[in-house]
């Protein structure tokens, strides 16, 4: 084992966690290990990984982003010091391979792995242009580890019910709590972009809600229906004089909540309600599925949910199409009919 890898840790870890607690302030001077030279000689793996997350910020990635890579270029960062490899010219697609055969063995389901894979293959392509390592081809022949196309679970819309009787008619939290459960299964929002909201994104009277800080930053219009804006007001009356600006979503005393604390709503309700807490995940599956059930097409709820492609939505599709399979097992017309003449 060479003596390298803790001070390499400390100081990749030391310059990344700067770098996101300092994101978005501009007045901030972010401190990068001193650019390499032309040779390459005097890059490390740390240099190189710094300088790519740099190049991030540039890009206006958002923090959490930038902690995903973070996380996944941790993981090569780890495993190269384990092997003895300081930079990454010294990664070739055997390399890569070996390293993706590491996660599994360590654990990481085969979806974690192509998603650790995803941030590393950004890395390394940007390395091969940065650099100008026109002969180095680390990614030849290396694909990433199939993702399981296992069914995804919604939260059952009868324990959505549960939920909702759970949260008492009249009171602050009572009616917040109704209304944020019916906002997140209506409108099929992430739970973080559900805590950014302001009250003048939402319009009451058609149901529009402006998602100004979704995924990547990208924006989108969703709706939610009259039940939903029903609750909303409700809840909104125990606020009297609120602004445009104020946060849509907020505690008693005022203060906005955070994705935590949605969770804990969530967490508290299905408590009360004695059913098992879904995921926040579970509600936007829920809207899929159940559009696609009430008939949306894929093309509308592509755009709804924020996706870029169609993907995530056939998956959705798929469980749907078990809904018709089990549909025809019950009417099936050529069954129904020589089983009535047995």
């Amino acid at each position: 084992m060479i003596s390298h890898p803790r001070n390499a840790r400390n100081s990749f870890t030391a310059t990344t966690s700067r770098q996101t607690a300092e994101a978005g302030k501009e007045s901030k001077i972010i401190r990068l290990p001193r650019r390499a030279r032309d040779d390459g000689g005097s890059r490390t793996i740390v240099d190189e990984m710094a300088e790519f997350l740099l190049s991030r910020r540039a890009l206006n990635c958002t923090p959490p982003t930038i902690r995903w890579y973070e996380r996944c270029l941790g993981k090569l960062r780890d495993y190269m010091a384990e092997h003895e490899l300081s930079a990454v010219r010294q990664i070739s697609a055997a390399t890569v391979r070996r390293f993706l055969v590491d996660l599994s063995d360590a654990g990481h389901s085969p979806g974690g792995v192509a998603t650790i894979f995803t941030g590393v293959r950004a890395f390394l392509n940007w390395c091969k242009v940065e650099y100008n390592l026109e002969a180095w081809e680390p990614l030849t022949g290396t694909k990433p580890p199939k993702r399981p196309q296992d069914p995804l679970q919604p939260v059952s819309l009868a324990h959505v019910l549960a939920l909702i009787d759970a949260c008492p008619i009249g009171k602050f939290t009572g009616d917040r709590d109704r209304a944020l459960l019916y906002f997140l299964l209506d409108s099929g929002m992430r739970h973080q972009e559900l805590s950014r909201l302001r009250v003048g994104q939402v319009n009451l009277s058609t149901g529009r809600v402006e998602v100004r800080w979704g995924k990547g930053r990208k924006r989108r219009v969703v709706f939610v229906g009259e039940q939903t804006r029903t609750c909303l007001t409700a809840y909104l009356k125990h606020r009297p004089g609120v602004g445009k600006m104020d946060p849509l979503w907020v505690k008693a005393d005022g203060r906005g909540l955070s994705q935590v604390g949605i969770r804990q709503i969530v967490r508290r309700r299905a408590q009360a309600a004695g059913i098992r807490e879904p995921g926040m995940h579970a509600f936007r599956r829920a809207f899929a599925i159940n559009s696609l059930r009430n008939g949306m097409d894929m093309i509308t709820l592509k755009r709804l949910m924020g996706h870029e492609s169609l993907e995530t939505i056939q998956r959705y599709l798929a469980q749907v199409d078990d809904d018709l399979r089990l549909a025809h097992s019950r009417f099936g017309v050529v069954d129904k009919l020589t089983q009535g003449s047995d």
